[in-house]
Formats: C-alpha cells, structure tokens, sequence
C-alpha cells in the first residue's frame, strides 16, 4: 500500500450529463447519453484516483449536513477513505456542480457560489496529522478563499515540521495573484502541479519553461506543469547550476470523452507512484498514464473503478 496520503480539499456532488449540445437551451427537453451523479471536488477526485489505486488515503474536506453531504460521505468511505464525522457541518449546504460535457470532451460547470465548495477553512482542519501520514496533497491553491498565502504558508509549515512531504494543485489566481504573492506558502512546496495555462497566469510568463523557471526561484522544489495532449513539464533544481528539465510526453491513442478531473487523476497518479519511492520521470509518466485513462470515460475518477 506504500506511504499515507493526505488530501485536502474540496469534496462536493456532480450531476454529469453527456453529450450536451447549445440545443439545450433551444428545447423544452434534451435526451443524452448519460446522466447520473458522481463525487467531484477535486480533493475528493485525487482521493478516489489512489484509493482506487490501492494507497492509504486520508481527506479533509468540509461539508453539510444535507443529502448530498451524506451521499458524498457515504461513496467516500466505501471507497476506503478515510474521513473524519468532523468534516460534517450544520451551518454549511454541500456543493453540487452540473457538468455539462460536449461531443469531445470539453466541459461548462453550473456551480452553486454559496456551497461547501469555497467553505474550507483552517478551522475545519485537524491537527497533528497522523502519524502514518507521509505526504499532503493540497488541492488546490486558489479554490478555497479562505486558504489565503498566510494560511497555506501555517500549513505547509506544520506539514513539514512533521517530517511530510507537502505537495499541492492550483486552479487559476481569481484576484490577480502572482507567485510573488504566494511565495511565502511556495518556498514550503516539495511538488507543485499547475496546468499550462494557470502557471503562466500564476507568472505572467508566456510559455511554461519560463514559468516553471520562475517557480523554482520562488522556492518550490519540483514543478511538474500540466500540458494535456502535449504530456508534461518537469522541472526541478534550487540553483540554475543543478536544473533539471525534460518533457514526459502524453498516451498515444486516446480518445478523448469527458476531461472532467483529468488533472486530478493526473496528479493522484504522480502522488501514488512517488509514494512508492519512483523517480521524478517514472512518477510524470505514470501521471501522464492515470490522466489519459481519465479522459477516456465520463466521470473524474470513474476509471479508476473500471
């Protein structure tokens, strides 16, 4: 089983529909393929990627006292996560997003603003983490307001001074943010995760060599950047004398259905290979393995049961 994992993040409840086309909007009723309703959030994603890989997973997350808190609380722990009862509150409503997916797998997100979603805050945390805990997964930077670079920089300090690995995920800076904003919770980052387009946002560079360049100064230790059908970039290295930087290249062949959680999946399969000791290559294209099987089906971690 390896090393345990800690997730923290977001778990909320999606109702997926597929393939949905603007006629949508154009008719009283529009028959699709699939309709059902999964986990979603994206601590919740990673978390059911490697449990459904055979890892020892923990998740804080936040959510309510409602049915679809119970529903998500529920597929959580069959699934074998574990998650405290505390997660539960009475003054929050769980998240649900509809997931609309077009023919090739782009997705639009109805969200609710006012549910668990954006809730988490650093009072719905527990701590010393366990002891069996080796590494933490963040997931992710800029989801949570209330997770600002002080409360992540508290964070991370805690994580490391517990001897754990402190990992993380971001989605895009919603106010702006540079990485000189944030540098503060960086410089505590063994392996950060952005996709293509949200470290260039993040830097204000232009291409993603010269963004993982500038994440690297500003003290994360690895940079792996996601860059869907293009694979992905690794970077790593405290000085420019010692860098190291390759490209691990995508999965030939994939059909693409739903790219719903293909990041998280990607992420999760990084974090599952280097809790088993991989090399920086071997865990991105392993990575690269789970985030391609992910976008093969409807659904953010659904493969990983298949």
């Amino acid at each position: 089983m390896g090393k345990g994992i800690m997730v923290i993040g977001a778990a909320i409840l999606d109702v997926l529909a597929r393939p949905v086309s603007m006629q949508v909007f154009e008719k009283g009723s529009h028959p699709v393929e699939e309709l059902r309703l999964e986990v979603g959030g994206d601590a919740a994603n990673e978390a059911l990627v490697l449990a459904g890989l055979g890892k020892n997973v923990w998740l804080q997350t936040v959510l309510g006292n409602d049915m679809a808190g119970r529903m998500v609380l529920e597929s959580l722990r069959e699934s074998g996560i574990k998650i405290s009862d505390n997660c539960v509150r009475e003054d929050i409503r769980t998240g649900i997003n509809t997931v609309l997916v077009q023919e090739g797998g782009e997705r639009s997100f109805l969200t609710d603003p006012g549910g668990s979603l954006r809730k988490l805050g650093p009072e719905h945390l527990t701590f010393p983490f366990e002891k069996a805990i080796d590494i933490l997964s963040f997931a992710s930077i800029f989801v949570s307001p209330r997770f600002g670079a002080a409360e992540m920089e508290k964070l991370f300090c805690r994580a490391k001074e517990q001897g754990i690995l402190v990992c993380a995920d971001m989605t895009k800076p919603k106010n702006g943010e540079q990485e000189k904003d944030i540098a503060g919770a960086l410089r505590w980052v063994d392996y950060f995760f952005p996709n293509r387009e949200e470290a260039c946002m993040l830097t204000r560079e232009t291409d993603e060599e010269k963004a993982a360049v500038r994440l690297l100064n500003a003290g994360v230790k690895h940079v792996v950047i996601k860059c869907g059908g293009d694979g992905c970039l690794v970077a790593s290295g405290e000085d420019a004398a010692h860098r190291e930087l390759f490209r691990v290249p995508a999965v030939p062949g994939v059909r693409c259905v739903d790219t719903t959680g293909a990041g998280d999946s990607f992420t999760a399969g990084f974090l599952a290979a280097l809790s088993e000791g991989k090399n920086l290559r071997q865990c991105s294209e392993f990575a690269c393995v789970c985030g391609a099987k992910a976008v093969e089906c409807a659904g953010a971690a659904r493969w990983v049961k298949m």
